[in-house]
């Protein structure tokens, strides 16, 4: 027997109306317009105007997912792999969150904002306390923040001793302490010109109580992106590193900056200071070798993990 909605359906095309069935319960109805429908997975459609234009759906393994694909889409391989990276990676950190009960997030050189607004449009809605030395990028990261009551911006960046030093400027996300390296210099034209900028420079350790302030019970995430200076950040947390839960760093397999250690090197501290890898996902890859230049590195402390029954 047919259902009361499925009869009103039929009905409405008499009346000019054109109705697409796209799932049980759910229908795109319209007056104008030529609309393709196209099956992407089990009980759901996409809806495309006019031709479709070589979209086509990929099943992701056998998650249930599938990823929607344009016929532009795969002309850039190393585009969308970068692309898928940064999702990808922001999903499993958000994912370990939630696994780890994370509800405050120091997100030292925080730019404008943009790891921290990533976090939020994936759910994350604990405490962010961000750190940024630049001014120009500390204008624009304190607007991304301001009706944001659980973000908090600090105008300074983090290092193994507080003090002031010169950052140079100019290099839009690549601002960096440290000067750029014979492979930097042939890999990004920005680096050929720069300017410095005088900035403070904080202990970790001396900005933590301030950070975790009135949270109960604080499961703090230490996320690190200083283009190459995330050690001497993680210095300075002196003997307070192990409050953390976890953290990601951006590590280097071939060196943008002159000093920056290389991803052994790196990995092996965190290591050291008891945290295990859960993922790595490259940021920068060369387009003319493939070579991965930068991986995002995401470390648990396995000790942290609540008890499963």
């Amino acid at each position: 027997m047919q259902t009361l909605y499925r009869r009103l359906l039929q009905l409405m095309p008499r009346f000019g109306v054109r109705v697409t069935d796209l799932a049980p319960g759910t229908a795109l109805v319209s007056r104008r317009g030529r609309y393709t429908v196209k099956p992407a997975g089990k009980d759901a459609w996409m809806v495309l105007r006019g031709a479709p234009g070589g979209w086509t759906t990929v099943p992701l393994g056998e998650s249930g997912a599938r990823l929607v694909l344009g016929e532009k889409s795969a002309a850039d391989e190393r585009k969308l792999q970068m692309a898928a990276a940064e999702y990808l990676c922001t999903q499993h950190v958000t994912a370990m969150f939630e696994l780890y009960g994370v509800n405050c997030v120091l997100d030292v050189g925080a730019n404008n904002g943009q790891y921290a607004k990533r976090l939020r449009k994936h759910g994350y809605r604990g405490r962010i306390v961000s750190f940024e030395p630049t001014a120009e990028a500390f204008a624009r990261l304190s607007k991304a923040a301001e009706r944001d009551p659980n973000w908090q911006v600090h105008h300074c960046g983090l290092g193994r001793e507080n003090t002031t030093a010169e950052i140079h400027v100019g290099w839009n996300t690549m601002n960096s302490l440290l000067p750029a390296s014979d492979y930097g210099r042939d890999r990004y034209k920005r680096f050929h010109t720069t300017r410095t900028e005088e900035i403070r420079i904080r202990r970790l350790d001396a900005v933590l109580d301030e950070a975790l302030d009135g949270i109960d019970e604080p499961r703090p995430f230490l996320k690190m992106d200083t283009q190459g200076y995330d050690l001497e950040v993680y210095a300075g947390a002196g003997e307070r590193i192990g409050d953390f839960v976890g953290l990601q760093s951006e590590v280097a397999m071939l060196r943008l900056y002159e000093g920056s250690p290389p991803m052994s090197e790196a990995v092996a501290a965190y290591e050291a200071g008891g945290f295990e890898t859960t993922g790595m996902y490259p940021v920068t890859r060369e387009a003319a070798t493939g070579r991965v230049v930068e991986f995002d590195c995401v470390m648990m402390r396995a000790k942290a993990a609540p008890e499963t029954a």
